[in-house]
């Protein structure tokens, strides 16, 4: 597929979404987000894929969105864009297969909402993170107001988004925001090898912890146990938990089929 606002490569059953605006510093209008809708219905169908990298590169993960374009529009037109954004992140966020932001650089934003909607998030020594939304008569609207405190917690994002400060890597990774600091230039090679280990992994276990931990984010505890413990037990009839524990008193890689 062909992009005029990203790039996607698929290397070894890794997907890598490569945001390429550079004139604007990946914001985000109407052409990136149709572009990034299409990238991840792409990811999703393809059955070969098993973890997805998501960058803007070492220098600019993303600076949110382009003003010039919110300026100029009406509010019906942002109502469907902002859900159009809702629901990449929302397919994002719950696919079964496990997606990885890598920031360097600015993250801001609609770009950092694309980052929270990924279930890990490494950052470059370079990265800045921050929701100035507030600070231009808006606020964060593409789940950023949701995703940030079960992320962070209430504090930390009601500073965020209420001040519209920004924040460097080493505060982003002391609150949990992210969750590795690397220098900028091992940024990439870390994610790619966090990325192939995922692969490896059973994809039927990758799919229920995802699915389990989603569950823990909209249901009180007794319910989220429930699910657990049926999802526990579904892995047993699987041929990859048998696969995984053959393997681990053999002391061996196991070979999973996803099944």
């Amino acid at each position: 597929m062909e992009f005029k606002t990203i790039i996607l490569e698929k290397k070894d059953q890794l997907a890598t979404i490569i945001f390429n605006r550079p004139e604007a510093m990946n914001a985000s209008n109407a052409q990136s987000i149709a572009d990034m809708a299409a990238a991840v219905a792409n990811i999703e169908a393809d059955d070969n894929i098993l973890a997805t990298i998501v960058t803007g590169g070492t220098e600019v993960f993303a600076a949110g969105g382009d003003i010039k374009y919110f300026s100029e529009a009406g509010h019906l037109e942002m109502e469907s864009f902002i859900a159009k954004c809702h629901a990449i992140n929302d397919t994002i966020a719950a696919s079964p297969k496990p997606y990885i932001a890598a920031i360097g650089g600015m993250a801001l934003g609609g770009g950092m909402e694309i980052a929270l909607a990924c279930d890990i998030r490494i950052a470059a020594d370079n990265a800045i993170f921050g929701m100035p939304e507030i600070n231009i008569g808006i606020i964060p609207g593409a789940g950023g107001t949701q995703r940030l405190p079960r992320v962070v917690g209430s504090g930390w994002a009601r500073h965020l988004i209420l001040t519209g400060e920004m924040i460097n890597a080493e505060t982003a990774l002391s609150i949990g925001l992210v969750t590795k600091l690397v220098p900028k230039d091992e940024l990439l090679g870390a994610t790619e090898k966090l990325a192939k280990s995922l692969s490896r992994k059973s994809p039927m276990g990758i799919r229920s912890a995802i699915k389990c931990i989603n569950m823990s984010e909209t249901s009180d505890m007794p319910t989220g146990l429930a699910y657990e413990q049926k999802a526990w037990a579904f892995l047993f009839s699987g041929s990859d938990r048998a696969e995984g524990m053959k393997a681990f008193l053999e002391k061996r890689r196991p070979v999973y089929i996803n099944r």
